[in-house]
């Protein structure tokens, strides 16, 4: 089942005080983008954030789960979504452990 437009909307305008925030469709789903970084997916209208060791040591009782079949657990960041300073702290932590994405190459011009 795809996510909702309005759920992803809300996630996002969650997660302001973040940082940029974005999100991108995805194969029915979405990533969520914290200042050019894919920090989460959102899968079936549910928050799944990247388990960062940052991340990890600011969430009491951690919840893991895949986003999609077959994918490495992601920190379940539901509960958050009531706690918007803590979310946004969390998404600051995993925003620091990601490295910087590999800029793109440029397209060969057919011709």
């Amino acid at each position: 089942m795809a996510s909702d437009r309005e759920t992803v909307a809300f996630i996002a305008e969650v997660m302001e005080g973040a940082g940029d925030v974005s999100t991108r469709a995805m194969f029915g789903e979405y990533a969520l983008y914290l200042d050019g970084k894919v920090i989460a997916l959102i899968c079936d209208d549910t928050l799944f954030l990247k388990a960062t060791p940052g991340a990890l040591a600011l969430v009491e009782a951690p919840e893991f789960g895949p986003p999609y079949p077959g994918a490495k657990p992601h920190l379940i960041g539901s509960a958050l979504l009531d706690e918007p300073e803590a979310l946004t702290a969390v998404a600051r932590a995993i925003w620091d452990d990601l490295p910087a994405p590999k800029p793109k190459k440029p397209r060969k011009s057919k011709g």
